[in-house]
């Protein structure tokens, strides 16, 4: 799918590595909803669809969904040395703070408030994976699928991960490549009216 240029790209490796770094710190534990509001809404190196189909693809991608999506992105900008800055922005900042909590922690694992900021923090995650999520479904209104069959998606996704409790892996791989195959056939499709008209 072609989308409108993003209004602005990094400067530099530097600005590369530093932005990502400063992501990396923000959303420690999980970053997706920080990257979608600093990469689209602050920095605007990439536009809303983008960066829903950036993120597609850095999930299906082995390892964390972030990093994938900052290799990715500083390949496209910089090559194999923006890819390199993006990823050591990403890893330098959290490793020095997991490092010093691992070191405290020692201390303090058996005392019930660090207990109970532990599972507060498994909620704090949730919601802000969920608010994004509800950000970014803006965006499915120009993807080929529509809104009603993204949704139906979806929801068989929740319901067959969620309540039935199937194993991640397949519902991804039978619903992903339904999805996958259908958005083929919608652009098939699409490409075939626009070529009659």
């Amino acid at each position: 799918m072609s989308h409108p240029s993003p209004p602005n790209t990094p400067r530099s490796r530097a600005d590369l590595f530093w932005s990502f770094n400063w992501l990396a710190l923000q959303g420690f534990g999980g970053v997706m909803a920080i990257i979608q509001r600093e990469l689209v809404d602050r920095k605007q190196w990439l536009t809303r669809e983008q960066f829903v189909e950036e993120w597609a693809v850095a999930q299906t991608l082995p390892g964390p969904n972030a990093l994938n999506l900052s290799i990715a992105f500083g390949a496209r900008h910089f090559g194999l040395s923006g890819a390199l800055a993006a990823l050591a922005g990403m890893l330098a900042g959290p490793l020095v703070v997991v490092l010093l909590v691992a070191l405290l922690y020692a201390d303090l694992a058996t005392h019930p408030v660090a207990q109970g900021a532990l599972r507060g923090m498994g909620a704090v995650a949730a919601g802000l994976v969920t608010a994004t999520g509800l950000r970014l479904a803006s965006a499915l209104g120009k993807h080929p699928l529509g809104w009603p069959l993204a949704a139906c998606i979806a929801l068989l996704a929740f319901i067959a991960v969620a309540l039935l409790r199937w194993p991640l892996v397949w519902v991804l791989l039978v619903l992903g490549s339904l999805s996958c195959t259908l958005t083929y056939i919608r652009l098939g499709q699409q490409a075939a009216a626009k070529g009659r008209s």
